[in-house]
């Protein structure tokens, strides 16, 4: 009979077999009205799971990731059980569980409406209020699909056709309606009582252009109202922070189905992109790096000797000369600074060698995964590749690492945290030379005091990697800079030097980058801080306003000595109220308004205000010119009000 070990080390034994759900009773009234599913021996499963022989067991709540994750997934089969209570035309596809929510994919002869969708949410309550136990049966796979081919599910009919016929299939259900499933569900619909509908949206079947378009639901679940609710306000700050908002209200950027996925940067966002290649240009000179640039294409050959053509050529963008000869448009830049390297004889005095480039990159990403700034298919990255021994991978690895923090910090990002990515199931390489990679990573984590999370089996196919994810001001994470240890990609590219010994040696090759891709980085910035950007960053830094016309020559002469002292400066002589250039500039973020009278004229001063409606008061052209170049300089510490 069982002995149950819980995750305190206390011990439970049952003279029967006992489900989770019963042992969750024996422990306590409350735990068993919380528990969700259950860990038996690290498989997640629901509360009626029968555990017959000795087992650890964590009884799974909505406090855990896991438990989340399961109300979740129930509340996307709630969904389904309401749209097809009420649409009984309506064919399921796939539902499943997304970042802070989940979707619902479904075939219906005609498009739902926003009515609908308030409709499916009433549904779902009621549903959710009868407290419908759930109930898991297992099926023979072609029963399974005699099953659903006879409710007209033909979708799910095909999914399951896919599976192996030795496979057993199990279906979850709630009075009387069932679906397809691996589960685990909650016990019963009770349990889900914090939940909001809240887009719709198109989506291929099986994500295939080629095949029908269905209907997306897309919803949010919460263990309680009060987490929803919080959800709900995050929401509505990232929709008034969205970038592409922002990007037409700054006039930025803009994107257009001529070239999809690629952006047409404008005059004040080309500056913002400016800034940030010479901020990281002037880091990274600073570090050691030497800039280069190499070819945006290069012939397929070189991309299947490494190993790039066979992991990523679905998303590579080829193009055939009219002697039949297959180039590729790089994805990455990485074979491109092995090819320098590999340019003359290279000493063990060389190293480390550390190559930097600011290179364009083109993948093909689906119409339908584009999304602004932040998933585009050309874009620039801050690549580069460090070159150097096995002795020197510690120093250089903790050199990179505090490089990354250290500049996210002067961008306004203090919540960091890194992940550590180990080997992928498609990798290229032998395993003892993964244990060396791996080994190698995270003695160069522990060297530079990190605490990492575990990410398994996310690694590059080439090398293990540590991911740094940023937390911005609303509580949204984003995955930025990168850095790789690989022993796989010098040696299949013939990559070498002399060692101290005389004998060549392969060298070991760093992979880092700090922004990632240039492009989404902005994009990350511009919703961080609301378009308000740092003074250092904003595409102009200060507007002169003149009250009447009699002050536009020394509006000029203001403008003309901001911009001596490096101030990116606009004057605005337009015929308008005070009032009305103040509001216009200060929707437009400019961090400072200078605004002159013929009293500051007649004086040689200024009246400033920043873009938060502080107002600095009047002071000497002089002092302002020199207060925002220390504030420039600076690159965040804040001059003019502090």
């Amino acid at each position: 009979m069982p002995v149950i070990t819980l995750p305190d080390g206390s011990q439970r034994a049952f003279d029967r077999p006992v489900s989770v759900g019963e042992v969750a009773a024996s422990i306590g009234a409350g735990l068993a009205r919380a528990a969700l599913a259950g860990r038996v021996d690290d498989q997640l499963v629901d509360t009626s799971y029968v555990i017959d022989r000795d087992s650890r067991l964590a009884v799974v709540t909505a406090k855990d990731p896991a438990g989340l994750e399961v109300l979740r997934h129930s509340t996307a089969h709630l969904l389904a059980h309401a749209v097809q209570s009420l649409f009984p035309d309506a064919q399921v596809t796939i539902g499943p569980v997304i970042e802070d929510g989940f979707y619902y994919d479904f075939a219906f002869k005609r498009p739902f409406t926003p009515e609908d969708l308030a409709a499916i949410e009433a549904r779902m309550k009621e549903l959710a209020a009868a407290d419908l136990p759930v109930e898991r049966r297992v099926m023979s796979r072609d029963a399974a699909i005699r099953f659903f081919t006879d409710l007209g599910e033909k979708y799910k009919a095909e999914i399951i056709a896919a599976i192996p016929a030795d496979q057993e299939i199990s279906l979850y259900g709630q009075g009387g309606w069932v679906d397809l499933c691996r589960g685990p569900h909650v016990p019963s619909t009770g349990k889900l009582k914090a939940f909001k509908l809240t887009k719709l949206a198109g989506a291929y079947w099986r994500g295939d252009s080629r095949n029908e378009m269905l209907q997306r639901i897309y919803g949010t679940a919460w263990a309680d109202d009060a987490s929803l609710k919080a959800y709900l306000t995050r929401l509505e700050e990232a929709e008034k922070r969205d970038h592409r908002r922002i990007g037409r209200e700054l006039d930025l950027f803009h994107f257009q189905e001529e070239a999809p996925g690629a952006v047409f940067w404008h005059p004040k966002g080309w500056t913002l992109f400016q800034q940030l290649i010479g901020y990281m240009r002037d880091k990274q000179h600073a570090a050691g790096y030497q800039e280069v640039n190499t070819p945006e294409i290069m012939d397929r050959e070189l991309w299947v000797q490494s190993g790039h053509m066979e992991k990523f050529g679905d998303n590579m963008f080829m193009t055939r000369t009219p002697d039949e000869r297959v180039f590729a448009i790089k994805p990455m830049n990485c074979p491109g600074h092995v090819q320098v390297f590999n340019q003359g004889l290279k000493s063990y005095r060389d190293l480390p060698l550390r190559l930097c480039e600011f290179g364009k990159v083109h993948r093909y990403e689906p119409s339908g995964a584009l999304h602004g700034l932040m998933r585009v298919r050309a874009f620039t990255q801050d690549d580069a590749h460090i070159f150097c021994t096995d002795d020197q991978i510690t120093a250089e690895s903790v050199a990179v690492t505090d490089l990354i923090l250290g500049i996210y910090r002067d961008f306004g990002f203090d919540d960091i945290r890194v992940k550590f990515s180990d080997r992928p199931a498609k990798r290229v390489g032998s395993d003892d030379i993964w244990d060396r990679a791996e080994a190698a990573l995270k003695e160069a984590a522990r060297a530079g005091g990190l605490d990492l999370e575990y990410n398994p089996g996310e690694g590059a196919f080439y090398g293990p990697k540590l991911e740094f994810v940023l937390r911005d001001a609303i509580g949204r994470d984003w995955q930025c800079g990168t850095l790789q240890v690989d022993f796989n990609l010098p040696e299949r590219l013939g990559a070498s030097f002399v060692g101290d010994d005389s004998q060549r040696r392969v060298p070991v090759m760093l992979h880092r980058a700090m922004f990632g891709s240039l492009e989404r980085f902005c994009g990350i910035l511009l919703e961080h801080h609301a378009g308000r950007l740092p003074t250092w960053l904003a595409p102009v830094q200060a507007v002169v306003l003149n009250i009447t016309d009699r002050q536009a020559a020394f509006a000029g002469q203001v403008q003309e000595t901001l911009k001596n002292h490096g101030v990116r400066a606009e004057v605005d002589l337009r015929n308008e109220k005070i009032g009305f250039k103040i509001r216009e500039h200060t929707l437009q973020r400019v961090p400072y308004l200078v605004v002159v009278g013929d009293r500051e004229a007649q004086n040689l001063e200024v009246a400033v205000r920043t873009r938060g409606g502080k107002d600095l008061g009047t002071m000497q052209l002089e002092r302002l010119a020199q207060g925002l170049a220390a504030e420039i300089a600076s690159r965040g510490r804040i001059v003019m009000e502090g």
